[in-house]
């Protein structure tokens, strides 16, 4: 186990809240560089109007999350020999849950897109420049937490926002 994923906590007892943590986190995360390549495509498509717009990014989002069941499932029975116990699911959903909530800013700009505030194209190039800021804001805190100081962070900050941005170009220039 890599310290990512939630450790398998024996019955009646509650999984490490750090552990816990850094696995919501590190799906967060993913989530966030898919979620820029989602919003980067739809943007330079082009054809697409909201309703379809919002479909690709719930659609990215639920595929996303649904995967990461699946994998936490299948991955759980080869390791342990059997199913998860009902606080084990808990746990799973808990941490696969920002799996979903990265669809939420994009959504709700496509929503204002097709009330008319805004053009849909503007809407997912927000999209696209908030989740970039979010991968600088945790790259800059993590930074902070390694004790650095603030140049540190503001390298950290930008490098995880530029290798983030980076791979979603790329996974938006492969769809």
């Amino acid at each position: 186990m890599d310290g990512t994923a939630p450790a398998p906590a024996p019955t009646g007892h509650t999984p490490d809240p750090t552990v816990l943590f850094v696995s919501r986190l590190k799906e967060r995360l993913y989530a966030t560089i898919t979620m820029i390549a989602v919003v980067v495509g739809l943007a330079s498509a082009g054809e697409v109007g909201p309703v379809g717009a919002a479909s690709s990014v719930a659609g990215t989002a639920v595929g996303l999350w649904l995967t990461s069941l699946v994998a936490d499932g299948q991955a759980h029975r080869v390791v342990h020999g059997i199913g998860f116990s009902r606080q084990q699911l808990r746990a799973t959903l808990h941490v696969s849950s920002p799996l979903l909530l990265s669809a939420v800013g994009p959504l709700i700009l496509i929503t204002l897109s097709a009330l008319g505030v805004l053009r849909l194209h503007t809407a997912l190039l927000i999209a696209a420049g908030v989740s970039v800021w979010v991968l600088f804001a945790w790259g800059w805190y993590g930074g902070l937490r390694m004790g650095g100081g603030r140049v540190l962070a503001l390298v950290t900050g930008l490098a995880d926002a530029a290798i983030g941005t980076a791979v979603a170009l790329a996974k938006a220039a492969g769809h």
